[in-house]
């Protein structure tokens, strides 16, 4: 009579791990602090300059951290902007670095060619839809990523993560300054500002989905690979 049996095999390597796990750190940073900041001034502008004597795009219905801010609101939250800034900086420079590295390492390995550049079936809009509606992983996706995963990882990795410091980059005096031509490309330090925002919240809604689809494919087994680097599946001996 057949029995399962545990098998272990090796699921990331320990560049992805480590990176991965600096990467969730200051990302979690970066999370904290751009709120702080962004109480400062919950208005977005398009363009070079704005401030609260122009024309707001939108505003966010948000208390501000500082009373020349008008919201609205009748009181004023405490600001914290001085010591958000310096870790924000700080930390978007780690997740910078950090990044640097596992793309050199995905691209030196094969480790994109190999786990994440989607091929085969997994492709077809069936398969896709499948994975679209969130449904727990299936045999053939418990040793690896679905084609969704993959896409989504590569879009995150090549134009999320770029953009997100790109836009960054371009609200800084100093680059603008240097490099006037990464600032006007986006239309201006206000317009990156606002494309800024728009880019962290797309990958706080990856963040979450992320942590959803680990929740249903068995978090302590997902995350345990990430920690050890091995994965357990259950074979009939």
């Amino acid at each position: 009579m057949a029995v399962p049996a545990e098998i272990t095999h090796s699921r990331h390597s320990g560049v992805v791990r480590v990176t991965h796990w600096i990467t969730t750190l200051s990302f979690l940073a970066l999370l904290l602090t751009g709120a702080e900041i962004l109480l400062s001034h919950p208005r977005f502008y398009w363009g070079e300059a704005g401030n609260v004597l122009t024309p707001a795009l939108f505003t966010l219905p948000l208390p501000a951290s500082r009373a020349t801010v008008p919201t609205g609101y009748g009181y004023v939250l405490p600001d914290q902007n001085g010591w958000s800034r310096y870790l924000h900086f700080q930390s978007a420079w780690v997740a910078v670095l950090t990044g640097l590295l596992y793309v050199a390492f995905g691209l030196f390995k094969g480790h994109f060619q190999r786990n994440l550049i989607p091929t085969g079936a997994g492709l077809s809009p069936r398969a896709l839809f499948r994975h679209l509606r969130l449904t727990p992983p299936g045999a053939e996706d418990a040793s690896s990523y679905n084609a969704l995963q993959r896409l989504t990882y590569l879009l995150v990795v090549f134009v999320l993560f770029p953009l997100v410091i790109w836009t960054g980059l371009a609200m800084s005096p100093a680059i603008a300054s240097a490099f006037p031509g990464a600032v006007t490309a986006l239309g201006g330090q206000q317009s990156a500002r606002t494309l800024h925002f728009f880019v962290s919240v797309l990958l706080v809604l990856f963040l979450l989905v992320h942590i959803i689809m680990v929740w249903r494919a068995g978090f302590r087994k997902r995350v345990g690979a990430m920690i050890t680097g091995r994965a357990a599946d259950m074979e009939r001996i």
